[in-house]
Formats: structure tokens, sequence, C-alpha cells
């Protein structure tokens, strides 16, 4: 059974604020889901979350940089095949993201329950 990857309306907010400024971020984020309802589990498992939470190094068309300069997405896999998109962001823009503070939004998105979006 393929993997369904969630997409909630912050995410989304997220991802649209990107693309204002880097209009290939779509693409990227387009080819992610796809890996991951391949069932792939690309990135690093983030330590000190208490939840299995991954961290994936994105490339940036629309700049230089390669991968350390690109995109971080975060997500959460809830179950061996359903997985939350919970964060992006430009590397260029935020250095990194604590395990506290990712725990607090997953911990938001199980309290709030809020519905899947659509990218």
């Amino acid at each position: 059974m393929p993997t369904r990857v969630n997409t909630p309306p912050e995410f989304l907010r997220q991802l649209k604020r990107l693309a204002r400024k880097y209009p290939n971020v779509t693409h990227v984020v387009y080819d992610l889901i796809g890996e991951l309802e391949a069932d792939n589990r690309p990135g690093d498992l983030i330590p000190n979350v208490g939840y299995d939470v991954y961290k994936v190094r994105l490339k940036n068309p629309d700049s230089q940089r390669g991968k350390s300069g690109g995109f971080r997405v975060v997500y959460y896999l809830k179950l061996i095949d359903n997985v939350i998109l919970i964060l992006i962001y430009s590397k260029t823009e935020i250095n990194d993201i604590s395990p506290n503070e990712i725990r607090d939004i997953i911990d938001e998105l199980i309290r709030t329950d809020k519905p899947d979006g659509e990218i």
C-alpha cells in the first residue's frame, strides 16, 4: 500500500511564501512527495523529538548553492504508511529548528487534528 502524504495548512503557507522567492520549490516538493508515496524515507531521523521525525535536505534549483543552501523539509512518520509534512524552510533564511520546536508543532497538529491540505 502506498504511503499517504498529508500537507497541513501551515506547511502549505510556508511553501507558498517560499514559492514567491523560489518559483521551483513546488517542483522539488512534488518530487519529495512522489518519493514518500513510493515508500521511501529520505533524510535523517531527528533525535530527541519523541516522534519519528525526519529532516530532508533538498537542492534549490533557483540558486547555485546546492543542498547546503537549499531547502529543508521536516516530516513526521505518523504511521508506516502515513506521513505528515510539517515544516519547509530555506537554509539561507533559517539556520536550524530545535527538537522542542518540532515537538511543539506536532503536538499542536495532534491536538487540533487539522484536515489535510493539497499542494
